[in-house]
């Protein structure tokens, strides 16, 4: 499990890295530029694209190392806190992409679909942890 974990973790740091790249273009369209829905450029240079002055896309970088590392080390409980903030912050950023830009960037969606594996994937391995403790006497 540690290996899929940290794969996906990986994956969401390219992803990220891409978002970033996307945040800082400053030529030409986005390459993933599909549609008036779809716009990467549109979402990673909005207002909600930084908080405090750091990139969002940042701290998915460091919140997927983190999240690998902690997939790696088997620290599945401790594993829980970022996966279900970093989910409920991917949820707060679609909706933001949905009801206040209506634009969408298939980075964050990606993203999102890798979170919420990771969560599903962690929550279940913590589960089967606590489900295989014998009782106490």
């Amino acid at each position: 499990m540690k290996y899929l974990l940290l794969i996906l973790a990986l994956l969401g740091v390219i992803v990220s890295s891409l978002a970033l790249r996307e945040h800082y273009r400053e030529y030409g369209d986005s390459p993933c530029s599909i549609n008036e829905h779809w716009d990467c450029g549109v979402v990673n240079h909005s207002p909600y694209a930084m908080i405090r002055g750091v990139p969002v896309a940042v701290i998915g970088i460091i919140g997927y190392i983190l999240m690998g590392a902690l997939g790696f080390l088997r620290s599945y409980k401790l594993l829980l806190v970022p996966t279900l903030a970093g989910l409920a912050f991917s949820i707060y950023l679609a909706n933001i992409e949905k009801n206040v830009l209506g634009v969408w960037c298939i980075y964050c969606v990606i993203s999102l679909g890798i979170i919420s594996l990771i969560t599903l994937l962690n929550i279940g391995v913590v589960v089967s942890q606590i489900m295989r403790k014998p009782a106490a006497a």
